[in-house]
């Protein structure tokens, strides 16, 4: 008989009762290791394992190469079900994965999906020879293979798998950098002047093809705030490109705004940025609910202490959007492209925007309009109030200059470190007064706002 279980954690949340199925069937056929592996187009991916797997270079998350394997070869008939003695058998013992594996002996059963496809293989495998097997081994991994296809194609293991998945994508997207930003403008409508560029991630893994894929997927499997943080901080690496005088504006969610290592970095650049008369900006967006406002409102108090502007994204999209405003109360408000579409036809979406108009003047806040397309939308606009625009009728998301401003090199690599309690409140304590400046010049902002007052603001 073989050696008790030895279990390994498997990448591709497989279940318990694959796992228990997976080891009486190696323990019982008398085999060192047993794998569930899932074929992904031209790849096995190990997604539970049985034994020692290190004894043969085996190990969970493993995708070798399909068409270098013994399943392969079994699937097309090239090869039968059981190899007692790969290494003498003709069609086992010069294939390279023998040697890798040191594979002595073989038993292998395809897994099925709900419509009877093969998705993958059930395999055993042992270093020594294995004499004993022969076609009771086949038969018997065959129907420990149904019961495990059974389970695989339940609800509850199809959405576990989803989710491993799609861990591991993510995953990957972290621990290669694997993200590009784009920058698009925020302009002011009475002259085209730039007062601000939105940092717009952008990622070229083929599983995600639109931005918010990857973080809907992030935010799914618990890793929203790392792909946030690595998306701000690509982006706020670039912050000696755009012109001074102007922001910078990085998207967060609520969540990742709590985060201590979120803050510390926005409040590292926004020192970098008031250095060279810029401005980060912190545009909050809802990719989950909130749960907790006097938390939130304690972290924007933080970073906004330290020089970091607070937008609130998508105003007019939902009750959590205006729910934002009213507990932050932002340095800007965005109105959200589905006010602005139409806004030159549509009565009612010009009654809308009027009254954010009004609302942003009387607090004393900035507003700007995002998704502006046409020449239309932006003349009403104009006519209703709004004073800056953003949108593909003036810009697209685009790389940034390679070269910062004339005299200015790019920063030193990011060091920034996790910011504890005492740390933020030191920092807050330095700023004080120029925060109580801010306050002090916010209160005095009116409906007609200067050059200097969108510069030193730093709107959108």
């Amino acid at each position: 008989m073989g050696s008790p279980p030895q279990r390994t954690t498997d990448a591709h949340g497989e279940s318990p009762e694959v796992q228990r199925l997976l080891d009486l069937a190696r323990v019982h056929l008398g085999m060192d290791i047993g794998w569930v592996s899932h074929f992904t187009e031209d790849r096995q991916r190990i997604s539970a394992l049985s034994g020692d797997g290190a004894s043969m270079h085996v190990a969970v998350g493993d995708a070798p190469p399909l068409q270098e394997s013994f399943c392969v070869r079994v699937l097309a008939g090239n090869l039968p079900p059981v190899v007692p003695d790969a290494r003498r058998d003709p069609r086992t013992r010069d294939l390279a994965v023998t040697a890798r594996l040191g594979i002595g002996s073989y038993v292998g059963a395809p897994l099925h999906d709900a419509a009877g496809a093969v998705v993958g293989m059930l395999c055993c495998l042992s270093r020594g020879a294995g004499p004993h097997l022969g076609l009771d081994a086949a038969r018997y991994l065959g129907l420990v293979a149904d019961l495990v296809s059974d389970h695989l194609t339940s609800p509850t293991a199809l959405q576990r798998r989803a989710e491993a998945e799609a861990r591991r994508q993510v995953r990957q997207v972290l621990d290669t950098g694997d993200v590009r930003v784009l920058f698009q403008p925020v302009l002011r409508l009475a002259d085209r002047a730039v007062v601000a560029h939105e940092a717009l991630a952008r990622f070229d893994a083929p599983c995600f093809p639109r931005p918010d894929l990857a973080f809907a997927a992030a935010t799914r499997v618990g890793l929203g705030v790392p792909l946030e943080l690595l998306a701000a901080r690509t982006a706020l690496e670039q912050l000696h490109r755009v012109p001074a005088g102007t922001a910078l504006n990085v998207n967060v969610s609520a969540e990742a705004l709590g985060d201590p290592e979120v803050q510390g970095v926005l409040l590292h650049h926004a020192e970098r940025a008031a250095r060279t008369g810029r401005r980060v900006v912190a545009e909050v967006t809802e990719h989950t609910q909130v749960t907790d406002y006097p938390a939130l409102r304690e972290a924007v108090r933080r970073v906004r202490a330290g020089g970091v502007g607070i937008a609130v994204d998508d105003a007019g999209a939902g009750y959590a959007s205006f729910r934002h405003v009213l507990q932050l109360r932002p340095d800007t408000i965005k109105i959200d492209v589905s006010l602005v579409r139409e806004v030159d036809t549509d009565p009612v979406r010009q009654a809308l925007v009027r009254s954010l108009v009004e609302f942003a003047t009387d607090v004393g806040a900035s507003l700007v309009a995002e998704g502006v397309e046409t020449a239309a939308e932006a003349q009403s606009l104009q006519r209703l109030g709004v004073e800056l625009v953003q949108g593909y009728l003036y810009a697209r998301p685009a790389a940034l200059p390679q070269d910062g401003p004339a005299g200015e090199d790019a920063p030193p690599p990011d060091r920034t470190v996790v910011l504890t309690p005492h740390d933020l409140t030191t920092h807050e304590a330095t700023t004080h007064e120029a925060t109580t400046h801010e306050a002090t010049t916010r209160e005095a902002t009116t409906r007609d706002l200067t050059s200097h007052d969108l510069t030193r603001r730093g709107p959108a």
